[in-house]
């Protein structure tokens, strides 16, 4: 096996972790189906197993990348994958806007929820809170912070206590951090002052939820700010230590966005993937045996935008998904949110890092 090439086997399906793509002309293997997503493993292999189930001569090639290389790698090379999924929306959005991506025109895609995509060519298939994670260490000792406000008032009131308990992205190495940062900046304008107090505790900063849950699961953090709630779900259902929080003033959802490039090298299994993912079926899957969260109109149980709807209703901000994200990439904007970011904050350059491995969720 090639030195940093991670595979799982199931069947025909192969999920390939930051891998290279493997030797041969894939692009001459008809029953082929290449995706390229920055989604964990265990979540994308539910829908992986189901679809197979549908077509069990189909070998599927499933590469996990982070956010960032999946974009810079589909610039490099836009004819190697059938389908590409990440969370990071702006980006996403840039390549559909810029002409990459290619229309699915079948009913499902025609009847999907307007807000959930763009033309024809542009799906979003999750619905996925951004919440709190709190150590039950700190809800023995002080309140329970159910709301940007009370989180605002907690760090001020136990400054001192809470110095170096809590942990939260560093927007300046983590595509979704920096996403999460604009778009509250825009929500509140209590933001900047959150950022402060977080600098007044010595906040650690992270690059992937993952890295923020382990830190909390072991004790070393007693608060998690702006955890991916799909990732999150899953950690805290398995570990009485912790709690989740989905805050009630405002609640930011990020969506899975999907797409087929227009130079995909099977873009018949590409159309059949992705109408899959939209489909009643696939979107039963993602309720039912993931944290995913599904979006179709169909449904409405446990797992699904429905339901989180119902419980939490207007406290929920599902990013736009339209011209709006490009404001995001824009580099002048960019930079000046950095700098105000540091200077509340009041961290200087020499405390980043290099960005860890993970998938900059």
């Amino acid at each position: 096996m090639r030195r940093g090439l991670a595979i799982l086997m199931l069947g025909g399906l192969s999920l390939i972790a930051d891998a290279d793509p493997p030797p041969g002309d894939t692009h001459q293997q008809a029953s082929t189906l290449i995706i390229h997503g920055a989604l964990d493993k265990p979540y994308m292999r539910p829908l992986l197993a189901d679809f197979r189930q549908q077509h069990p001569t189909l070998e599927v090639d499933y590469r996990n990348r982070d956010t960032l290389p999946l974009y810079r790698d589909f610039l490099a090379a836009p004819d190697e994958a059938d389908v590409v999924i990440s969370s990071a929306m702006p980006w996403q959005y840039r390549l559909a806007n810029d002409g990459y991506a290619q229309p699915l025109k079948t009913p499902s895609a025609q009847q999907w929820p307007a807000w959930a995509r763009w033309r024809q060519e542009l799906f979003a298939f999750t619905f996925e809170p951004i919440v709190m994670v709190v150590h039950r260490e700190l809800l023995e000792r002080y309140s329970r912070p159910d709301n940007h406000a009370e989180l605002l008032a907690l760090l001020r009131q136990q400054r001192e206590p809470l110095t170096g308990r809590v942990v939260t992205y560093d927007p300046r190495l983590s595509g979704a951090g920096y996403t999460y940062a604009i778009e509250e900046s825009r929500l509140s304008p209590r933001y900047w002052d959150l950022v402060a107090a977080l600098g007044d505790v010595e906040t650690s900063l992270a690059a992937t939820t993952g890295e923020m849950l382990d830190g909390l699961a072991e004790g070393r953090y007693w608060i998690g700010y702006n955890l991916l709630g799909s990732y999150a779900r899953q950690f805290v259902a398995a570990n009485p230590d912790l709690e989740m929080i989905i805050p009630d003033d405002y609640t930011l959802v990020i969506q899975r966005l999907a797409f087929m490039p227009r130079q995909a090298p099977h873009p018949d299994n590409a159309r059949r993937f992705l109408d899959y993912l939209i489909s009643r079926r696939g979107q039963a899957v993602i309720a039912g045996e993931t944290s995913l969260g599904a979006i179709h109109p169909d449904l409405s149980g446990p797992g699904t935008a429905a339901a989180w709807r119902t419980t939490h209703g207007d406290a929920l901000r599902p990013l736009t998904i339209g011209p709006g994200l490009l404001a995001t990439l824009d580099e002048l904007k960019r930079q000046a949110l950095l700098s105000r970011w540091q200077r509340e904050f009041k961290r200087d350059d020499s405390q980043s890092r290099e960005a860890v491995s993970g998938s900059n969720e």
